[in-house]
């Protein structure tokens, strides 16, 4: 028996970070969820998402496991209500279904699941990552409760003397992390540097903050919580209430703040963003379903394998879909879709040409673009 993380029916809500990826590799706090329930559960984690995404997972293989909402984010309470369910019995709320333990075969269908259950306890509504904004919202809580679940009965290495600390007793600092003549500020929240980070001189931390395995902060870099920068990102200039899913660059000056970025996206020097209006008014921010308030704060979100000019001023609830290529005078419009180039929403990026550069920027980090992934943009691209 297995966990299957399923992308629930509304997973477009998430747009535009829902393209490229199954809902449950979205990273939030420190961890994806995938990466979150493999720490819980200690076994196998697959994944069912939609149809033209699925060649990027492996099958889910025959036989009885607990199917779980991706979108979920459990507490110690929920962990222990979905661990205790017997077969054919579910939980669910308002929402829909939470979790179940269920055979489902090839026949699972997030639409009408709840049906197949023979016995549903319903409970309270359970948190859930829905829009994306959410993510960065969520953000400072989510953190500290990964942090805690990562580092239990674990120590860190030892913290260089170069640097100032405050309250070091919530620092954690991984395996071939480097870290010299900075200042790291815990009494606001943990701080987590992983395995092969790099904190160059000069650097300023307020927590709650999560740098992943392989990233890299240029010198003089100022980050304020709550902020995760994923996987080989570099961070630069001034970061705030920011996630960065993974091999994502803001390497150089500008403000980044009360946003998410996408996977393989670059961030021009001087690229900045509006995270509040002028008149401090809620923002409204475009999302396949019509136009929804996001609260006072939000800045940019930026879907995987888009690109910023130097010196981009992204307006205030901006939404950049996948493989966009932004570049022009003034401000950004509210929505540029997919596959944009420039920015006045209308351009489109030749297919072959896009190919061709991200190509080029994932061999800068050692990486290659694969024919499973040309497969899903050339779908994006036909859709948008």
């Amino acid at each position: 028996m297995s966990i299957v993380l399923f992308d629930n029916n509304e997973r477009n809500k998430l747009y535009p970070l829902n393209n490229v990826c199954a809902v449950a590799d979205l990273r939030v706090g420190i961890l994806t969820a995938r990466e979150r329930w493999g720490y819980i559960s200690k076994d196998n984690i697959f994944i069912n998402t939609a149809d033209y995404l699925s060649v990027l997972y492996e099958p889910v293989p025959q036989g009885l496991h607990i199917w779980i909402d991706a979108n979920l984010i459990p507490d110690e309470y929920l962990i222990g209500r979905i661990f205790s369910l017997a077969e054919n019995q579910a939980l669910a709320d308002s929402k829909g279904l939470i979790a179940g333990r269920k055979n489902f075969g090839n026949d699972f269908n997030a639409t009408n699941a709840l049906r197949a259950f023979e016995r549903v306890h319903k409970i309270d509504d359970t948190r859930r990552i829905e829009y994306p904004w959410n993510i960065f919202q969520c953000n400072n809580e989510i953190l500290r409760e990964d942090f805690a679940r990562i580092t239990a009965g674990r120590s860190s290495q030892q913290l260089p003397k170069s640097n100032q600390y405050i309250d070091p007793e919530n620092i954690f600092i991984e395996e071939g992390a480097v870290v010299n003549f900075s200042i790291i500020n815990a009494a606001t929240g943990p701080v987590y540097i992983g395995k092969n980070c790099t904190i160059m001189e000069g650097c300023t931390i307020r927590g709650p903050v999560a740098l992943c395995e392989g990233t890299v902060l240029k010198m003089g870099t100022k980050i304020y919580g709550a902020t995760t920068l994923g996987p080989h990102c570099v961070g630069g200039g001034e970061i705030k209430n920011v996630v960065m899913q993974g091999y994502s660059n803001k390497a150089h000056e500008g403000y980044l703040g009360d946003a998410v970025i996408g996977k393989w996206c670059n961030l021009g020097a001087g690229t900045s963003n509006s995270n509040l209006k002028n008149n401090a008014g809620e923002v409204k921010i475009w999302t396949p379903r019509g136009q929804l308030n996001a609260g006072h704060k939000c800045g940019v979100f930026m879907g995987d394998y888009s690109r910023s000019m130097i010196n981009t001023s992204f307006n205030t609830g901006t939404v950049v879909g996948a493989c966009c290529n932004v570049f022009g005078s003034g401000l950004t419009p509210k929505y540029l879709p997919s596959f944009s180039w420039g920015n006045d929403g209308i351009d489109r990026y030749e297919f072959d040409r896009a190919m061709n550069d991200i190509a080029n920027w994932k061999k800068l980090k050692g990486k290659k673009i694969s024919k499973k992934e040309k497969n899903i943009l050339k779908h994006i691209f036909g859709h948008y």
